[in-house]
């Protein structure tokens, strides 16, 4: 049985890719660093900012630092005239299972920081219990880090416990944490990606996600 949810939040609860791409390339360009696709700055929604140069440009060591902080400062710029929206369905669903009496955390590469100012923007503050950022924890995904020290500190049972995400490093990091495992199929994570890594469940709509619940 189900009895606890940790949700990632790019992707898998608001859809954050156009601003996130928007800001990628901006800092790419003012870094002068070689073009990336938009299917290629979306595979990496997911990781740690300093993590993401390794990813797109194996062959440089020396810009993790500064494609990080230059992210930053041009997100801060970008994110009010961009807007970004929770995926249809979300707000009702996460509210109907927070009413019944599931367990719910947030487990994200973004910052904590940012992180509280989105759900809180959009009036989800009281649905969560925890929110783990990629600056919380040591290694971030698909490491088990951000979902244990979420288990660890609540007390969850990791057998009952689910990692709803869009990417394969989200099931890959409830995998490695014991979980069981829900893929999202509308967010930035292809099916093909997703099939690739095995969830135990994949759903194409968030308002579906109560009913895979109940039938673990």
């Amino acid at each position: 049985m189900i009895r606890n949810i940790v949700f990632d939040f790019d992707g898998t609860l608001v859809d954050t890719a156009p601003l996130i791409v928007a800001t990628m390339r901006a800092a790419i360009a003012e870094l002068g660093l070689p073009a990336r696709t938009e299917a290629e700055c979306r595979a990496t929604i997911g990781l740690r900012l300093e993590e993401i140069p390794a990813a797109l440009w194996p062959d440089r060591d020396d810009i993790s630092a500064p494609y990080a902080a230059t992210y930053r400062r041009i997100f801060e710029e970008l994110k009010r005239p961009l807007s970004v929206s929770c995926f249809p369905g979300v707000a009702e669903t996460v509210r109907k299972l927070r009413a019944s009496g599931f367990g719910m955390a947030i487990a994200s590469s973004r910052s904590h920081k940012s992180l509280d100012e989105y759900i809180g923007l959009f009036g989800l503050t009281s649905c969560f219990e925890m929110v783990v950022g990629g600056d919380d924890v040591a290694n971030g995904k698909p490491a088990p880090d951000p979902v244990l020290a979420i288990t660890d500190n609540l007390g969850w049972n990791v057998g009952e416990t689910l990692v709803v995400g869009d990417a394969v490093y989200d099931i890959e990091m409830g995998r490695n944490a014991g979980t069981r495992t829900c893929a999202v199929t509308y967010g930035n994570g292809s099916l093909a990606e997703l099939r690739s890594v095995a969830p135990d469940a994949i759903i194409d709509t968030f308002s579906a996600l109560p009913d895979i619940v109940a039938e673990f």
